[in-house]
This record gives structure tokens, C-alpha cells and sequence, in this order.
């Protein structure tokens, strides 16, 4: 049955690249990783950036579209560059996923085939015992439990599976050195095709702070985009922890003091 299911896709795609040559239109897939600069290239022939219209498909709103670019200007107040070719995304996060359109038009005719983009975004999360943080960096501490989610954001036609198998793409944590973490029994790692996510999960040592882990999404074993996660522990925790620690020994060595200095005036005496 699943190899029934699988020609049916694979006979679905054939069709439709069939008939995506014959209505003209050119698709083209695009990694990047979360906080980084995109360009979406329109891959069309005119010149005359007046002539370029860009639209996206909402992923968040799956039955509208916004116009972004209108003969060469911005219709919203966004990052993205007016009068250009190429649509420029500037800081990208995982909302900006999804399906471009770039059409040309010239005297209200439209010039050449549509060229289609799916940006695919790659994005980390963190969340910790008793902390939690999205951005690439976070304060944590030693002894504590982290997760580490990696998840790539994709408007696909078909189901994240479907692509692992069929197109290759794959998930990875590695360290410093490239080397795979599924390697290493002190980390767990698990995937999930559902959503494209796959998750580290550790108890940091001492020797952790400054360690850098990275997220790797590749096609046919080509790297198509990354993202990088440093531990950083907090200088105040730390000294919190060190006086906590500390603080046991201190009263002690009082008690052994006062102890001795009541001995010295016995003796005395």
C-alpha cells in the first residue's frame, strides 16, 4: 500500500510538472535561516523593475493574498525593497514562509511565464527547567534540563515525510566539529516528519557554557541553510550559585572558629 501511495505522488508531481510547463510558470525553492537577509529572484526576462508585480500567499491565512510589490512599489509598510527585480526580506522570521509570485506586466499584458518561490525558514527555540527563550542565545545555567527545537517552516503541497523520502531533505543537531550528536549517548534526539522539527534535549554541564550546537537542514546531502545556538550562562547565576554552594562552608568554618577561639579562653583562664 505504501508503495501504491508513493507512485501515486510521485505520478501527481510528473503531472504537475507537465502542466506547470504548459501554463508557464517557473518555482523555485529557497532555505534561509531565521534573523537572516533573503532575495527572492523573479527569474523573469523584462528589465523594468516598473513592470514586476509580487504577491504572497498567507500561510497564516490560507484563503488570502497580499499584494507586496505593484509595478515596481510597495503596497505595505514593510522591510522589503521597492523597485526591483528581486524581492528583498530583510531579518526574516518564521511568519515570512510561505508563496511568492513574481508576474511582469507591460501595457496591463502579462510579459512571460509567472515565477514562483517557496521560502522555507529555518527557526531554534529553547526552552530550559525553569527558563525559556527564541532567540539565538539565553541565559541558562548548569545541572538543568534544555531543549533545543529545530523546525523548518514550509508552505508544502504535500507532508514533510513525503519530502524526506522522496526529496531528500533531512534534520541534524552537530557540534562545533560537524559531527553528527546522535553519536553522543549524553544528547536525545528526536525527529519528527509531522512538522519538520527535530529536538535536542541535554542537561548542561560546566563546561557547556560557550559550546555552540548547530541545526543543519540539507537536500541530497547538500547543506542548504543552518542555525547556530551558543550555550551562555549568566555571570549573576553563576555567582548566585557559587555563593549557594559556598555558603554552607562559610558557616562552618565560623562554627570551627568560634569554637577554637572558646577553647583559647578556657584554656586561659
Amino acid at each position: 500500500m505504501s508503495d501504491q501511495c508513493d507512485l501515486c505522488l510521485l505520478g501527481l508531481i510528473i503531472l504537475s510538472s507537465l502542466l506547470t510547463g504548459t501554463s508557464g510558470v517557473n518555482e523555485t525553492d529557497v532555505f534561509i535561516s531565521f534573523g537572516e537577509n533573503v532575495r527572492l529572484p523573479c527569474n523573469n526576462n523584462l528589465s523594468d523593475c516598473t513592470s514586476t508585480t509580487w504577491t504572497y500567499y498567507n500561510s497564516f491565512r490560507h484563503s488570502e493574498t497580499d499584494e507586496l510589490i505593484v509595478n515596481g512599489e510597495k503596497k505595505k509598510d514593510t522591510e522589503r525593497q521597492e523597485r526591483t527585480l528581486s524581492l528583498n526580506i530583510k531579518n526574516v522570521t518564521e511568519e515570512d514562509y510561505g508563496y511568492y509570485r513574481c508576474q511582469q506586466y507591460v501595457n496591463g499584458e502579462k510579459q512571460g511565464p509567472d515565477a514562483d518561490v517557496d521560502l522555507h525558514v529555518l527557526h531554534v527555540s529553547v526552552s530550559a527547567s525553569s527558563s525559556s527563550s527564541s532567540s539565538s542565545q539565553t541565559e541558562i545555567s548548569p545541572g538543568r534540563s534544555v531543549t533545543l527545537s529545530c523546525q523548518l517552516y514550509s508552505y508544502y503541497r504535500f507532508s514533510c515525510d513525503y519530502w524526506v523520502r522522496s526529496v531528500g531533505l533531512q534534520l541534524l543537531w552537530v557540534n562545533q566539529a560537524g559531527v553528527d550528536l546522535k553519536t553522543d549517548s549524553r544528547y536525545q534526539i528526536l525527529f519528527s516528519s509531522d512538522h519538520c522539527i527535530i529536538n535536542l534535549t541535554t542537561t548542561l554541564l560546566n563546561e557547556d557554557d560557550n559550546r555552540e550546537w548547530r541545526c543543519q537542514l540539507t537536500r541530497r546531502n547538500q547543506l542548504q541553510t543552518s542555525v547556530r545556538y551558543t550555550v551562555k550562562y549568566s555571570v549573576i547565576v553563576m555567582i548566585v550559585e557559587m555563593a549557594v554552594f559556598a555558603a554552607p562552608t562559610v558557616i562552618l568554618l565560623q562554627i570551627i572558629c568560634a569554637r577554637r577561639a572558646g577553647e583559647f579562653e578556657l584554656h586561659t583562664i
